[in-house]
């Protein structure tokens, strides 16, 4: 398995992750997994969204808990997604198909201001702008990076605050 040697000496940056589980005690688990990414090396919490219930979209199976959090970190965007592989791993995690029912999903968002397309992660992430439990739990920890017309555009998905 790859090491993962954060740079202290690189500047943090601002990070937006999405997580996500519809398998198991979903709720329970996407808050142990809002913990473990606030504790990822060189990372701080910043803030947390609310969890929020969805239906799946574009998939088949339980409802999704959803919920967003900022991290200031000293991670490289490629790092960070390894450590947020692990955690999913970690979490029983499989991939057997494409929106596939799981245990958890853990997504960078945004990484301060990059834009980053590499095989294995594009950020901002590629379908972030098309999902209300993405956009709606962004927006309330971080209002200015989700506009109103975004919003309206997914208006129509069914979304439900929790706590």
């Amino acid at each position: 398995m790859n090491t993962v040697v954060a740079n202290p000496e690189r500047p943090e940056v601002l990070a937006y992750v999405a997580l996500g589980a519809n398998l198991g005690a979903a709720q329970a688990t996407v808050l142990a997994a809002m913990q473990s990414v606030a504790a990822l090396p060189q990372t701080r919490f910043i803030a947390s969204s609310s969890l929020y219930r969805t239906a799946p979209l574009d998939a088949a199976g339980p409802d999704f808990i959803n919920a967003v959090v900022a991290v200031s970190t000293r991670l490289s965007a490629p790092e960070l997604l390894l450590h947020l592989q692990r955690l999913e791993i970690g979490a029983g995690r499989e991939r057997p198909y494409r929106n596939a029912p799981r245990t958890l999903d853990l997504d960078i968002l945004l990484y301060g201001d990059a834009s980053i397309t590499s095989p294995t992660l594009q950020v901002p992430h590629p379908r972030m702008w098309q999902r209300a439990f993405v956009l709606v739990p962004l927006a309330e920890i971080a209002p200015a990076k989700v506009s109103s017309p975004q919003l309206q555009a997914v208006a129509s998905q069914e979304i439900e605050r929790l706590v």
